[in-house]
């Protein structure tokens, strides 16, 4: 993740008290074929349980999301938008 993009998320009301260890970029969608963030990768449940995680639970998922996206033939998440 770009530290623009973290320094941007601290500029959004909605990301203030966020953790700077999520995957979110703000396009919040389901896709219904996959039941995945089409903006981040992770699923609902994952995404509500998100701020209960452990810090390494969270890095280890965030590790598997390019690739579950990739497996769901889901564009990648762009983590450096501006």
């Amino acid at each position: 993740m770009s530290r623009t993009l973290l320094i941007e998320r601290r500029m959004i009301p909605q990301y203030q008290g966020m953790s700077q260890e999520t995957p979110c970029v703000a396009v919040c969608m389901i896709d219904p074929r996959s039941n995945l963030c089409l903006g981040c990768g992770r699923t609902l449940p994952e995404i509500a349980r998100w701020h209960r995680m452990a810090r390494a639970e969270r890095l280890a998922l965030m590790a598997t999301l390019p690739q579950r996206m990739a497996d769901a033939g889901l564009p990648p998440a762009d983590h450096n938008r501006s």
